[in-house]
């Protein structure tokens, strides 16, 4: 477990230099240049991600149950996750109306699928893996948004043709990883035995 919390810490806390602390990271970048500061963050996030998998997977071999999900419970958790997809999958597509409207759907992303995956999963790992991305995505995008109301620029308008392409691919990767077998060979778990 202090493996999955000290992964979480790394992880979590170099991506939130950028939202939470940008006098840290501009200092950072001064110091050692744009180059050596990439270089860096690169490192702390692979160790992090490291940790935080390692500490996942262990804890899950010893679970501590602190409740049993509803059966139901799994059925919102796939339906939150196409949603975590789509949004996941409009950050990359240009000129959509979702992250028009959205600005950052990546984050809106990383929320919807740690609290889709906090109502399905009760074990103390999965609370503070989820619980703690979810605490995470939530300081981040409420930085971003008071950014976005501080800043002089309107959001460019999305294009219904970039949002219906955003829409289908977004799909494609939830049923890769409900229906090809993703998930699977990424987390070990089938998402309708335990959506995890």
């Amino acid at each position: 477990m202090v493996q999955l919390l000290f992964g979480l810490i790394l992880f979590l806390g170099i991506h939130s230099l950028q939202s939470l602390a940008p006098l840290v990271r501009q200092q950072a970048i001064a110091r050692w240049g744009a180059l050596g500061f990439k270089g860096v963050y690169t490192l702390i996030s692979l160790l992090g991600l490291f940790l935080l998998v390692q500490g996942y997977g262990q804890a899950r071999l010893d679970p501590v149950v602190l409740w049993t999900p509803p059966r139901g419970m799994q059925h919102a958790t796939i339906l939150l996750m196409w949603v975590a997809m789509v949004f996941l999958v409009a950050t990359y597509v240009p000129g959509n109306q979702i992250k028009a409207r959205l600005r950052h759907p990546m984050t809106l992303s990383v929320k919807v699928w740690a609290l889709g995956h906090l109502l399905s999963n009760g074990q103390l790992a999965d609370v503070l893996l989820f619980g703690g991305f979810l605490v995470w995505s939530v300081l981040v995008f409420r930085a971003a948004r008071q950014r976005d109301r501080q800043s002089l620029h309107s959001a460019p308008q999305g294009k219904l043709l970039g949002t219906v392409l955003a829409v289908v691919l977004g799909t494609g990767v939830w049923a890769a990883f409900l229906m090809g077998g993703l998930h699977v060979w990424l987390v070990g778990v089938m998402p309708f035995t335990r959506a995890g």
